[in-house]
């Protein structure tokens, strides 16, 4: 079965719609409903019904998405593998969740890029259970996340610690910055249970979000108080933006690297984790000239 029919397939799931999903793939959309019908022939089950002017998945075509996901992914893999870029002997695949990249990873990426330039990387956003897998089903090198992975098969270690700092867009004490406009910020499952026992009795936040960046927007647009990596925020205290809240503490979170035990590129990783070790979080370039 040709990987572009899983392509067009995966196309179909994301748009709900053929037209749509035929305007992504540079393709007609008689061509998406042929190889629609070519997959459904295939395992002889309907993948997509028609509700009114929508498009839905049955539950065979539900069932049929992950599987679909990795073999699009593990060719993508292979490409990058195969088609070698000038010099470049070995491609790396690098995911972080979006709150790393946020914080940490985007000057570790500059960093690692000057002192290794014999290698290509490819560099991903993506959530804790799809890095989880993607190390498992070995479409992706090394992942970063501020939770170790518990799996036998993964090697989880520290390289790194955040400090996160209290942030208001005014002048504030913990109990104002936590009573209007506070915004949660995922810094895993750690960090919720600490913070449930460090402010016992908080208001509902406002808002709950998995990425520092649409906390550090919103307040700045509207106003509020977020916990925030000094890292990210740094520039925006020194301009009088934001301020440190009088009587909070800063809060230390791990940055751990996970990689698949026996990986082929074992060597190239554990040249990444000596420098990502030696790697300060530092701000990254957009944020420094906001800040200016």
């Amino acid at each position: 079965m040709d990987v572009k029919v899983f392509r067009t397939f995966l196309a179909v799931a994301k748009q709900r719609h053929f037209g749509r999903a035929a305007t992504d793939l540079y393709i007609t959309q008689a061509a998406v409903s042929a190889r629609i019908k070519q997959l459904e022939g295939f395992f002889d089950a309907p993948l997509f019904v028609r509700d009114r002017n929508a498009i839905k998945l049955t539950s065979a075509g539900e069932r049929l998405v992950p599987y679909a996901e990795v073999m699009v992914n593990t060719l993508e893999q292979a490409k990058l593998a195969l088609a070698l870029e000038g010099n470049k002997a070995v491609q790396l695949s690098i995911a972080g969740t979006p709150n790393i990249w946020d914080a940490y990873l985007q000057q570790g990426l500059s960093r690692i890029i000057e002192a290794l330039p014999e290698y290509g990387f490819n560099a991903q956003a993506i959530g804790r259970e799809q890095i989880n897998n993607a190390l498992l089903d070995r479409t992706l090198d090394l992942g970063l996340l501020f939770d170790p992975m518990k799996s036998d098969d993964l090697v989880s270690q520290e390289v790194a610690t955040l400090d996160l700092m209290l942030v208001a867009t005014a002048p504030s004490t913990v109990a104002d910055a936590l009573a209007s406009g506070y915004i949660y910020v995922d810094w895993g499952t750690r960090f919720a249970s600490e913070h449930g026992q460090r402010h016992p009795g908080t208001p509902a936040p406002f808002l709950r979000t998995s990425t520092a960046r649409i906390a550090l927007d919103l307040i700045l647009e509207k106003g509020g108080a977020a916990y925030l990596p000094l890292s990210l925020v740094q520039p925006l205290l020194d301009s009088r933006q934001l301020f440190a809240v009088s009587d909070a503490q800063l809060w230390q979170r791990p940055v751990y690297l996970s990689y698949r035990k026996g990986s082929s590129s074992v060597d190239a990783i554990s040249r990444i984790q000596a420098l990502l070790a030696q790697t300060d979080p530092a701000t990254a370039f957009t944020l420094q000239q906001l800040g200016d």
